[in-house]
């Protein structure tokens, strides 16, 4: 089982769970984070660094957030790995309880 990032990070990129991760496994968009579910041992260790929530287990994945499994995997073969944290984005913060914002995500 994969742990998977969910539209909460989307315009957040909190990289808080990317400096714990044992494996490597989150890789950085422009304005979003996603895990490889190949990669991701399952250690469960990103999912409470995450401020935003935005992070699930691949079995405890909101149904509504089901189309997250499908973009962690295609993202994570075109994006650059991510291995420290960084500042999150400027305006985090105003995002952070903003719903439905797939259509923001830059690919």
């Amino acid at each position: 089982m994969a742990f998977i990032v969910t539209e909460s990070c989307i315009e957040c990129k909190h990289t808080d769970c990317v400096e714990v991760c044992p494996v490597d496994c989150f890789y950085e968009g422009p304005n979003f984070l996603v895990i490889n579910p190949d990669e991701c041992i399952d250690c469960a260790l990103c999912e409470p660094e995450c401020p935003v929530d935005a992070i699930f287990s691949e079995d405890e994945l909101p149904e509504n957030e089901q189309a997250f499994l499908d973009l962690n995997a295609e993202l994570s073969e075109i994006w650059p790995v991510i291995t420290e944290k960084k500042d999150p984005l400027p305006e985090s913060e105003e995002w952070a309880e903003v719903h439905g914002k797939m259509e923001h995500l830059v690919r």
